[in-house]
């Protein structure tokens, strides 16, 4: 075809910018990405919201009965950012820990220390890392392929019969594949962010449960400190009669064996303290957190509860059911997505030169696409079916195992309640009553000192088994209040896709 006189690099002008200005889909790339985890306290139990409703697939049924759930999209993580965006080998600085809370008045509470677990619990910026990974696979596979632009040059040996030519080539995808691709690494993004606010209500629910087991371990030194100073005296009181042969040496061997007991006490409430203490900095991730004093009540002042509602609110609230419900979507556009990849993509190309024999230009055009013929991709059809039945069944999974956890954090409840309810309508009362006729018999000579400090050490005791009741209690409903999501420095879930799909977008061989 003989058109005007133009040189070679005029026509590849001509070639290249509109080639190039097409190849780009009208898709803006992400924000730039800043990280700001905001604290997050744990929703109430609520009975508004229902469960979402996720039929189970068999892997024999046929698609056209496949029904997916309909789930609202969520938004916990912050703006996305554009891959390019992303330094080359940039090497991870470790993270700068937010300062400690100034503790006034009672001492520290558990919504300071429940800050500074999301600001600074490494979970989280794993898992918000994962996600925003997903995030980024997600514009990737969206993206069209690149125009392949060449020069060819032929007969340069025969002077004046030289021809040249500049190519261009690209290849057009078909179907919405590259929608496609976005739709399904779109849900498996929705997952991922499900899963950080799961990992969250596991580091706010470990840090509760280590600050009531300090908490209960405080309370149990000051009652310790409060009855060692009564045994301390009741020791040195035993001493001078038995020095004055008023009472037989067996008085004041009591009194120091009980001593000595109740100092093996107090260490060992020390010891849980410290233990609670260092777990609960370590999930908060400031292990060097200066230690003091809690500030907080143990009894949640709550009663008995419908353990069938609170399923259902679980069913309705549970982050990590609505991740598999997104997952569910994630298969079933899948099996969407594979469905149309045997449908061929267009293979066009352009030549546009100069023949310096004849004086004029000359265009080539060529379209071409691959046949399916042998692979129609039915096999990956078929294993995204089964995906999507697998999806199925670990939303029944999830279902149960909130079931079978929930049986045992009721009876955890259920129990610490009974017990907390008949040491203070019936132990504690009885217990004070009994100490305060034992003592006004002593003083009237009707009782010997060991009655005495058997009747001190029933009270004691009876005081430390009330207060680990409440501890028991207070940390059943803290899971309660917490989904039954714990495991704040478990290994987060990984994101495990790629942007494989676009590589099988390109690849119909």
């Amino acid at each position: 075809m003989a058109v005007g006189k133009l040189n070679v690099w005029q026509w590849s002008l001509v070639l290249a910018v509109p080639s190039f200005a097409g190849c780009v889909l009208p898709y803006s790339k992400p924000a730039t990405y800043s990280e700001e985890i905001v604290p997050l306290n744990p929703a109430p139990i609520s009975k508004s919201e229902k469960k979402s409703d996720v039929k189970l697939v068999g892997h024999q049924e046929p698609f056209s009965v496949i029904q997916p759930p309909v789930l609202e999209p969520t938004s916990i993580l912050p703006p996305e950012i554009a891959p390019a965006d992303i330094p080359a080998l940039e090497v991870a600085q470790a993270t700068q820990l937010s300062a400690m809370p100034k503790v006034e008045g009672a001492g520290l509470t558990l919504a300071q220390l429940q800050d500074l677990a999301l600001a600074n619990n490494p979970t989280i910026r794993q898992i918000s890392a994962s996600a925003q990974a997903a995030s980024d696979y997600r514009y990737q596979v969206g993206l069209s392929a690149n125009p392949i632009v060449g020069y060819a040059a032929t007969q340069l040996a025969d002077q004046n019969t030289d021809q040249h030519v500049v190519t261009v080539d690209r290849e057009f995808v078909t179907a919405g594949k590259l929608d496609l691709n976005r739709n399904v690494l779109g849900h498996a993004v929705e997952a991922q962010k499900w899963d950080v606010e799961s990992q969250r209500y596991r580091v706010l629910t470990d840090v509760r449960l280590a600050f009531i087991d300090a908490l209960v371990a405080q309370r149990r030194i000051d009652v310790i400190d409060d009855f060692h100073a009564v045994v301390a005296q009741g020791a040195e009181l035993a001493q001078k009669r038995f020095e004055a042969q008023e009472a037989s040496q067996s008085d004041p061997l009591q009194a120091e064996i009980q001593l000595n007991e109740v100092e093996i006490l107090r260490q060992q409430a020390q010891f849980s303290w410290d233990a609670a203490w260092q777990e609960m900095a370590a999930t908060a991730g400031v292990p060097n957190m200066q230690r003091s004093q809690l500030s907080g009540e143990l009894n949640p002042q709550v009663g008995n509860l419908e353990w069938d509602a609170i399923y259902g609110d679980l069913l309705g609230n549970s982050p990590e059911l609505q991740a598999s419900y997104s997952r569910v979507h994630q298969a079933r556009a899948n099996m969407s997505r594979q469905e149309v990849q045997h449908i061929p993509n267009i293979l066009a190309g352009i030549q546009a030169g100069h023949d310096n024999s004849t004086g004029s230009g000359m265009i080539n055009v060529s379209i071409g696409a691959p046949i399916p013929v042998f692979n129609d991709n039915s096999g990956n059809v078929s294993a995204a079916y089964r995906e999507y039945c697998r999806a199925t069944h670990a939303v029944k999974r999830i279902e149960m195992s909130l079931k079978a956890r929930l049986a045992g954090v009721a009876k955890e409840y259920d129990s610490a309640l009974v017990a907390v309810e008949r040491y203070e309508q019936q132990i504690l009362p009885k217990a004070k009553k009994t100490l305060d006729l034992s003592e006004q018999a002593y003083a009237a000579g009707e009782f010997s000192f060991i009655q005495v400090l058997i009747v001190r050490r029933t009270y004691f005791d009876t005081n430390l088994q009330y207060i680990g009741a409440l501890g028991e209690l207070a940390k059943a409903h803290a899971k309660i209040d917490g989904l039954l999501l714990t495991g704040g420095l478990d290994e987060p879930t990984d994101f495990q896709g790629s942007d494989a799909l676009r590589g099988q977008t390109f690849s119909q061989q």
